[in-house]
């Protein structure tokens, strides 16, 4: 028998309706479709038919079950339980209502009217009713009691024959229309797509949760928020922002990295109320305010910031800002520092926030000081630590936790093993591009993979840089629109769903692990590592080796051309 569902869940407070479905599943033939607690709106008005019987060649039945001991008295019917008697609402124009409600339902779902005969019926399994017994409205051929579901399928099938409405029988193709219609028959997704947009808005919300920290704070006017990968600082960082701004501040919102300083304008870009003053790359900040672009790591490091420090004092007090914001903060050089205080309305006493993780400072050109947080520039801040990594799944986040401290604790959901495929250093490019294509023939799309590489550029980022084209390649990825091809160091603090981590060498090894910790850590979902064992494991150390070894090895299958 076809049974809608299959193995229903009757729940506390519904035994008869199991009783009943239970002996008609063992009665009824095998052609019958047997469907349980069918939900129709008519109009306004909801509906259900307890149990409804579809029978080929013969017709329909909707049941309404009603257990205890039920009776009538002078046109009242009512109930007894355990909860004691009560008046409950004739069961008879239940039935009918949910007939006719059904009816209207399917026809207009099947875009022709159900003309086969139809009846509706009442079923009472614990309580005896006199075989003479008649009311209005409700012959006694209508009415199932305990007596009669010793062998209800003739009885069942004789109402419908007798008393119910129609002109014809149930045609067996209109029995699989109507079947197709009440099972629904909406697949469930399978594979990469499963359950990804609930794991990463679990994420997101996890992360929203951390507003709290802002809440708690907000008394206190700079402050040092140190946290490792996933731990939601840049959200943070916009969130602070937000609230600034909306205050009636003057806020810069700064970071170090081009990718990164994009995607912040593009959070506050949406913003309907005020915005910060400056949003993005320290650099552009200080070209914005005229100083020239000169050449040269020093000049960045060191001449840029002296000439923004001298260009602050005879900055117009209107232009300098009431708080600054600096997401990624271990990446600013500490001249930088001094001359972005020098450019508030009050250095000393003014809001400055930090966001930072001493852990990623993957650039290593100022021997540290940044990430010294005790003798560093931000050292003075009042240190504020956010030990949950709420971004990665559980897996992901368990394969860089050594990387991350002690106090480091994955939040996530469970998520899919990582992936790890072994080749040779000089081979990783390749072998990463033939992952990219088997994720895709694996059905996750494009725009949810970046691939990234720890030492030179894959050949679709060279062709950007190239030819001059940086702007371009961070509108693409913002986009989201394609798969994504960057290097570690230009990736920190973004993310996607998936990452193919291509460790293709690294230009110095002693910055080896910081490379690898951002690598690892901007999969939200799904990571694939490709590479050396013996490479992996020189950059990241025994205690990562081991937990490497918990990776899934994977093989990724390269589609054969048409």
């Amino acid at each position: 028998m076809h049974c809608i569902p299959e193995e229903p869940d009757f729940g506390d407070g519904h035994a008869a309706e199991r009783a009943v479905w239970e002996r008609l599943r063992a009665c009824l033939p095998d052609d019958v479709v047997l469907a349980h607690s069918v939900q129709v709106r008519h109009g306004r008005a909801e509906h259900e038919i307890d149990l409804l019987v579809l029978w080929p060649g013969v017709g329909l039945a909707a049941i309404e079950v009603k257990g205890g001991q039920v009776g009538i008295d002078r046109g009242q019917w009512y109930q007894s339980d355990r909860n004691g008697r009560h008046n409950i609402q004739s069961p008879v124009a239940q039935s009918q209502g949910s007939l006719h409600a059904f009816k209207s339902w399917i026809g207009e779902q099947l875009g022709s009217p159900l003309t086969s005969r139809f009846a509706y019926l009442v079923c009472l399994p614990y309580t005896s009713v006199p075989a003479d017994w008649t009311m209005a409205g409700c012959p006694r051929s209508l009415l199932l009691d305990e007596d009669d579901l010793q062998s209800p399928a003739e009885k069942i099938r004789s109402a419908i024959e007798t008393e119910g409405g129609g002109a014809s029988s149930l045609a067996p193709s209109y029995l699989e229309r109507i079947t197709a219609r009440l099972e629904g028959r909406m697949e469930l997704p399978t594979g990469p797509k499963m359950n990804l947009r609930e794991l990463e808005d679990a994420q997101d919300h996890l992360t929203e949760r951390q507003k709290g920290l802002l809440a708690s704070t907000r008394e206190i006017p700079r402050i040092r928020f140190t946290g490792g990968a996933g731990s939601g600082k840049t959200w943070l960082a916009v969130e602070k922002a937000r609230l600034l701004t909306r205050q009636g501040l003057r806020v810069g919102l700064f970071c170090y990295n081009k990718g990164l300083g994009q995607h912040l304008q593009m959070q506050v870009s949406g913003w309907r109320h005020a915005k910060p003053a400056f949003t993005g790359e320290f650099h552009e900040y200080v070209r914005s305010l005229g100083i020239p672009d000169g050449s040269g790591q020093a000049y960045f490091d060191e001449e840029m910031p002296r000439l923004l420090q001298e260009l602050a004092a005879d900055l117009p007090f209107e232009r300098k800002f009431d708080a600054v914001i600096v997401d990624e903060a271990q990446d600013f050089a500490p001249l930088w520092w001094d001359a972005l205080l020098a450019c508030l309305k009050n250095p000393d006493k003014d809001q400055v926030y930090a966001f930072m993780d001493d852990r990623q400072d993957v650039y290593r050109r100022w021997g540290g000081a940044t990430a010294d947080l005790v003798h560093g520039p931000t050292a003075d801040l009042v240190p504020i630590c956010i030990d949950d990594n709420l971004r990665n799944t559980r897996r992901i986040a368990d394969t860089f936790k050594v990387f991350a401290g002690e106090h480091f604790t994955p939040r996530g959901g469970t998520g899919s093993p990582v992936r790890r495929v072994e080749c040779a250093t000089e081979d990783a490019l390749d072998v990463a591009d033939d992952c990219m294509d088997a994720l895709i023939a694996e059905g996750w799309e494009g725009n949810q993979i970046a691939l990234l590489t720890t030492r030179r550029r894959h050949p679709v980022h060279q062709g950007y840089f190239d030819r001059d084209a940086t702007q371009e390649y961070w509108r693409n990825f913002h986009a989201d629109e394609a798969e994504f091809y960057g290097h570690v160091l230009g990736f920190k603090g973004l993310e996607r769903s998936v990452v193919i981590l291509c460790v293709d060498g690294f230009k110095e090894q002693d910055r080896a692990a910081e490379q690898l910790y951002v690598g690892l850590s901007r999969a939200r979902c799904l990571l694939v590592v490709v590479g050396n064992s013996a490479l992996l494991a020189e950059a990241g150390g025994k205690a990562f080796e081991r937990e490497f070894s918990n990776a899934q090895r994977w093989e990724p299958s390269i589609p054969s051309s048409p």
